[in-house]
């Protein structure tokens, strides 16, 4: 009997027009792969594959490896990476970055922490007023996260948006329940952390859009004695900020989508030890300030290569955190499914769902449902079946 595959996306179900071999899903977002059914086969109609493609972000102004890498559709663009602020000991380096549909509206965008500082220390509140810098800190009493998204995330970085509206807002104490080693300012004190989501609606280019912008707050601290008192510090940090955007009526349809990219995103532990041991150089030798980015090669050269337990541990539980958070976005979660890939020697994990993957020496891959899909048909490229993990 002859099969029948519908000319429906296979990641969100959304109709698809009549086109070339590739083409990105307007409902979605989705890079789709068409392939036709030849007239003498016993198929009919039309197979269809997500094609996804690795991005691979150098550190290129600082350390000079790489400092992460995640999977994106293959129409998409990027822009962004790792950011030296060169002013803060405790932070002196963020990751901000755009995943886009360059032909449409649907975006992931990974927002720079905000790092803060306070205490109740009368004489340090006169040279300190609130908005103002301390060791490359902003001078803020804490705040739980959804009034940091509404306060300063959403104004900072949206308050341009015309139309603009919050729509929904979500509590999320779970993200994540703990992060112990989370403060390189303080790694043995306990931290306090609280999660939540704003669903925000604007314009752009007259076309309304929704957007979910998630994030966290973590708050470390410790008290002392002093003549006038017990005085408390306290450092905490608006952090896993990151947000997912499309056409308002359409944001929900990709939630299998940006949970995909958002699990897939996985930091360099090499990358990371070493940033983290810039910061902590910086703190025990007092420096406020790198006068120019030429320093962190030489700091980086003073310090060992070798990554502690310690360091490994925050690595692990900020993995967990951002697993933690994708899985918040979608209430239908497909999950992830782990294939090996031959080229690269190693397990992927790939949006799950789907019945067969493929990939190429380029770090690409083709999800789909269809056994008889076959990407090397009419392709430059080599395609190589995965095999999946149990």
């Amino acid at each position: 009997m002859p099969r029948t595959i519908s000319d429906n996306c296979p990641q969100c179900g959304a109709p698809l027009p009549p086109g070339g071999p590739r083409l990105t899903c307007a409902y979605c977002g989705a890079s789709l792969v068409r392939q036709e059914a030849p007239p003498e086969g016993e198929a009919t109609g039309t197979s269809w594959g997500v094609r996804l493609k690795t991005i691979v972000c150098t550190d290129q102004q600082g350390i000079g490896i790489e400092a992460f890498r995640f999977l994106m559709p293959a129409e998409w663009a990027f822009e962004g990476g790792v950011h030296w602020l060169l002013n803060n000991p405790g932070m002196p380096a963020v990751i901000a970055f755009r995943a886009y549909n360059p032909q449409g509206l649907e975006a992931l965008e990974v927002f720079p922490n905000i790092s803060c500082t306070w205490t109740n220390n009368p004489m340090v509140q006169m040279m300190f007023p609130i908005g103002s810098l301390y060791f490359g800190s902003e001078v803020r009493p804490p705040m739980p996260a959804l009034q940091a998204l509404q306060e300063l995330v959403i104004p900072r970085y949206r308050g341009r948006a015309p139309g603009l509206q919050i729509v929904a807002q979500e509590h999320l104490p779970d993200l994540p329940r703990a992060l112990q080693a989370g403060s390189p300012a303080v790694p043995s004190a306990p931290a306090q952390t609280d999660g939540a989501r704003v669903r925000i609606r604007y314009r752009v280019g007259g076309q309304e859009v929704e957007e979910d912008i998630f994030g966290v707050v973590e708050v470390t601290g410790f008290s002392m004695p002093t003549m006038m008192g017990m005085v408390q510090t306290l450092f905490w940090m608006a952090e896993y900020l990151f947000s997912f955007r499309a056409p308002a009526g359409h944001l929900d349809r990709l939630g299998d989508l940006f949970n995909g990219i958002v699990r897939s995103f996985r930091l360099n532990p090499e990358w990371f030890g070493r940033y983290l041991q810039v910061s902590q150089f910086l703190i025990q030798n007092q420096i406020q300030q790198i006068r120019h980015v030429g320093e962190i090669s030489r700091i980086v050269s003073q310090t060992s290569s070798q990554i502690s337990d310690m360091m490994m541990d925050t690595y692990y539980r900020r993995q967990e955190t951002m697993d933690r958070l994708a899985e918040q976005f979608s209430q239908t979660i497909r999950g992830v499914d782990e294939y090996y890939d031959p080229f690269a020697g190693q397990g992927i994990e790939l949006p799950g769902g789907y019945r067969y993957a493929w990939a190429t020496p380029l770090g690409e891959y083709i999800l789909t449902d269809d056994p008889n899909f076959n990407p090397n048909i009419g392709s430059t490229q080599t395609w190589e079946r995965m095999e999946r993990k149990t």
